[in-house]
């Protein structure tokens, strides 16, 4: 049975620009290789609550897409992975 997840990842600013739409791109079409994905939002750059990295700010996308139970451990496997993604979390939204 599928479920709905909303995925925030935060991205690394010392990509630049076009590493960050390099990575935006590998995550959505990974996202995409295992899931539907519903909506993809790129909420920009934003001021983080404490330093990650020695970075004070990060690029933040969300993520709303619908897969099987045992996707998610393996998008947070590849994201643990990706250079340039500071954090991330995955969250079962209830139906």
């Amino acid at each position: 049975m599928a479920n709905k997840y909303e995925m925030i990842v935060v991205l690394s600013p010392v990509l630049g620009e076009e590493g960050i739409a390099a990575t935006t791109e590998t995550v959505k079409s990974k996202v995409e290789a295992g899931a539907t994905l519903e909506s993809m939002e790129t909420m920009g750059m934003k001021r983080m609550a404490y330093e990650i990295d020695d970075q004070k700010d990060g690029f933040y996308l969300l993520f709303n897409f619908t897969s099987e139970a045992d996707y998610p451990k393996e998008i947070e496997r590849v994201l643990k992975i990706t250079e340039g993604v500071l954090r991330f979390l995955v969250i079962r939204k209830d139906a």
